[in-house]
């Protein structure tokens, strides 16, 4: 059986792989699942704070040649990614020039290939979300809106859902994010805590049949469990 390590952007994506998706990944064969945060907390001046690139390989390369038993992956946000200068994740100055449908696929092949030139590839699957973890919590505004307490937002939630052609592809500027629009809806809202709520009452179900990327993940992830 093999160990997943999950290297993840902060808190409130630790949160989702410990509530929501953990059990879920150890129940379809995995040993061992654990999430390890990549995110700079201490230097948000722009949105992500995500470590440099180099400095994530180093990780992820020396995790996979240490544990030969393991499977590597990512939840990162592709807007958080760097893409200039010594610390550019691979990929993300390109992908910046093409259509939204082809970004984070193009990132993600782009770090497979470069991490693959140190380790074995196949031990190693990239996700990279678009516009942040906030994007599933549209899986199910009913539910969502339910288990925060606030049922008056889920017509609200729902127009917003409604605009896109799926979760994942809501977001129109850095100010209308995911996390931006339910701050402005939500005062006071506590990522980790309303986020992880929000999705243990949506279920991984529902956010695998409204976010086909976030699928195909789970899907790779369930390949390599056995």
């Amino acid at each position: 059986m093999r160990r997943l390590l999950i290297h993840v952007e902060g808190p409130t994506e630790e949160d989702f792989v410990n509530e929501v998706l953990r059990d879920y990944l150890l129940g379809i064969g995995y040993s061992n699942v654990s999430a390890r945060i990549v995110g700079n907390a201490r230097a948000r001046d722009r949105r992500g704070g995500i470590r440099p690139w180099p400095q994530v390989k180093k990780d992820i390369v020396t995790h996979l040649r240490q544990d030969p038993g393991c499977v590597a992956t990512t939840i990162v946000d592709y807007y958080g990614l760097p893409q200039d200068g010594d610390g550019a994740w691979p990929g993300r100055r390109e992908a910046a020039r093409l259509a939204n449908a082809r970004k984070a696929e193009t990132v993600e092949a782009a770090l497979l290939a470069d991490l693959g030139k140190q380790c074995d590839p196949s031990r190693f699957v990239p996700f990279v979300m678009m516009h942040e973890f906030e994007a599933l919590l549209f899986s199910d505004c009913a539910a969502f809106s339910r288990e925060i307490c606030r049922p008056e937002l889920e017509a609200t939630l729902q127009s917003i859902r409604d605009a896109f052609p799926t979760p994942e592809d809501i977001n129109d500027s850095p100010e209308t994010a995911p996390s931006k629009r339910l701050q402005a809806l939500i005062p006071g809202y506590q990522k980790p805590l309303l986020g992880t709520l929000g999705a243990l009452e949506i279920g991984l179900e529902a956010m695998r049949r409204e976010c086909p990327h976030f699928d195909a993940w789970i899907s790779r992830l369930e390949l390599l469990a056995a």
